[in-house]
């Protein structure tokens, strides 16, 4: 197979190789599906990672990741890669991998929306925030700026063009650097900033951006309090609109054993999570709990806080989010997901005390010359480019340069990107071993009387999380108790009108039974009042008549499969 690295990145044609070399190389461990075509036809690739040889995949609990929804963050491509090629390398070598694949199943999706990442990718890259499908027009704007590579260098930097109402001035204490304008100053030289580009239709005196015909936000297409465009913008014209995000959706709903995801997006070094649209004290305590439990162990493996959209993650303080993933994952399936936000610039040159999104409207001037330090010391120079002329063939002469933004900011520089994402994964794995899983406890049979038995089976939640996974889900009711079935020599009910079965006395062919607690709610008082029931343990009771050998089955849509076999 070609050989994977993690300081590129890597195309459609390039990823689907890849996969396909992990094919021939681990028949055991992986196997890769195409879950629906992406807007222009590229297929959405889906790996499946589980040792077979301990069961099927779809007989354990699983956990999913993808990346790459929205089209420029390509690193998040490159978060699910590395986890996939560590899980792979790892079975065997890593005993919690290894611990992991053999009972348990990642799925993961390296990339979401190939068509948009195919544009980012070119030189210079064409940059929209999601699929190339023009939304929610056809046509094109016929006026304002377009973003282009004016000189040809294979970067889309800034202008910065004289004008003496202008709100930035160039720097007294550091001259490469602009700074806003101080209210009421006046009597300076002033600059107006806008993207390296072209004007339609100039009229020599108006300026503004052009609208990107590809409007669309695919991380808004989820179905959980999905609002119209009108009401917020990329949204799609109606919840899972989108074939990516139809893709995605369905994917989750074909694999129900999913009990947490993580997708990863660019960029704040930040882990977020639900909700989105209501503040904390409107979620259930119990998932409060487990999230903040999630978070410090993120936190503490990959050094990135864990924060509440709603709290902390604010576009405007007047605004939500909504049709996302993760609010999806979370109302809809009932289970814990989580968006991590890869990359922060601010902390590489040393800003530590910044809060994300409001960062990007006030900061201090001193964290710009940090930056600018970074860039110089770090990034030799790329991150920011000292202005320089320029003629441009509708304004005159202005200067281009600035933040390198594509280079430097959205995604990490190819020297930095591997160290970046391979925590992200150690963390993936920490939650999906926290995962419900249901195991044998103990199979037993009595004699009653001459020729009728009774046969007790227990299984057993030995995951940290309960069956259902969230309170949410127990309360909506979106996963059913762990249900027990008995057979005879493979003998299995008919249809409808099929008499029952005479070996039967007591007990039904199928019960369901209760969800099983883990032990993810355990206080951490004990003085001597605390008991720990056995609500993690359900026994199933037949009596039947008869010898031969019964087949017993536990299975949970979420903690897995048990069988047994007992002969009497």
């Amino acid at each position: 197979m070609p050989e994977v690295r993690f300081d590129r990145y890597y195309n459609h044609a390039e990823i689907a190789a890849i996969l396909e070399g992990y094919g021939r190389e681990f028949p055991d461990l992986f196997r890769f599906e195409s879950i629906g075509k992406s807007f222009e036809g590229r297929d959405i690739w889906l790996a499946t990672i589980t040792n077979r040889n301990t069961g099927d995949h779809a007989d354990k609990p699983a956990f999913y990741c993808d990346g790459n929804i929205h089209a420029s963050e390509l690193s998040a491509s490159t978060a699910v890669l590395h986890l996939l090629h560590k899980l792979l390398h790892g079975h065997g070598a890593n005993p919690s991998i290894t611990r992991l694949l053999d009972t348990r199943t990642m799925y993961l999706v390296p990339r979401l929306n190939p068509d948009g990442a195919e544009w980012a990718l070119e030189t210079p890259p064409r940059i929209v925030r999601s699929s190339t499908r023009p939304y929610p027009y056809e046509e094109e704007d016929p006026y304002g700026l377009e973003r282009q590579d004016l000189d040809g260098d294979g970067r889309i930097l800034s202008m910065r063009v004289p004008d003496p109402n202008g709100p930035w001035k160039v720097s007294e204490t550091e001259p490469r650097l602009l700074e806003r304008r101080k209210p009421g100053e006046s009597g300076g030289t002033y600059y107006r900033l806008l993207a390296e580009g072209r004007f339609h239709h100039y009229d020599g005196m108006t300026m503004r951006g052009r609208k990107v015909k590809e409007g669309l936000d695919l991380n808004r297409n989820y179905p959980s309090a999905w609002r119209l465009e009108s009401e917020q913008s990329g949204a799609g014209d109606f919840p899972t609109s989108e074939p990516e995000v139809r893709a995605g959706v369905q994917a989750l709903i074909d694999r129900p054993n999913v009990c947490g995801a993580v997708v990863f997006h660019t960029f704040s070094g930040v882990n977020l999570r639900v909700p989105s649209r209501y503040p904390d004290d409107e979620m259930a305590p119990e998932d409060l709990w487990v999230f903040k439990e999630f978070g410090a162990m993120g936190e503490k493996t990959t050094g990135y806080p864990a924060i509440s959209v709603w709290h902390d993650f604010k576009y405007h303080p007047k605004e939500v989010i909504t049709g996302d993933f993760d609010d999806w994952a979370y109302e809809h399936r009932g289970v814990f997901a989580w968006t991590t936000e890869i990359w922060s610039p601010q902390r590489q040159a040393g800003i530590t005390d910044y809060k994300y999104i409001d960062w990007f409207r006030e900061h201090p001037f001193a964290d710009d010359r940090k930056l600018l330090k970074w860039s110089d010391e770090k990034l030799g120079g790329k991150g920011y480019v000292d202005w320089y002329p320029f003629e441009h063939p509708q304004l005159g002469a202005v200067e281009l340069g600035g933040w390198d933004g594509i280079y430097a900011f959205r995604n990490p520089p190819s020297d930095y990107l591997e160290a970046e994402v391979a925590p992200l994964g150690d963390w993936v794995i920490e939650m999906a071993l926290c995962t419900p899983r249901l195991v044998l406890r103990e199979t037993r049979v009595e004699a009653i009387e001459s020729g009728v038995f009774r046969i007790r089976f227990a299984v057993q939640n030995e995951g940290w999380l309960p069956t259902n996974v969230t309170k949410l889900a127990a309360k909506k009711g979106l996963v059913r108790g762990v249900v027990g079935e008995i057979a005879r020599d493979g003998w299995s009910p008919g249809g409808a009108g099929s008499a029952a079965p005479d070996w039967l006395v007591a007990g039904a062919l199928r019960e369901q039974g209760p969800q099983l607690v883990g032990w993810s709610h355990v206080a951490t008082s004990g003085f001597g009042w605390h008991n720990d029931p056995t609500d993690d343990v359900r026994v199933f009771d037949w009596v039947v008549r008869g010898s031969g050998r019964y087949d017993l089955v536990a299975r949970h849509d979420r903690a897995g499969v048990v069988r047994a076999k007992v002969e009497v």
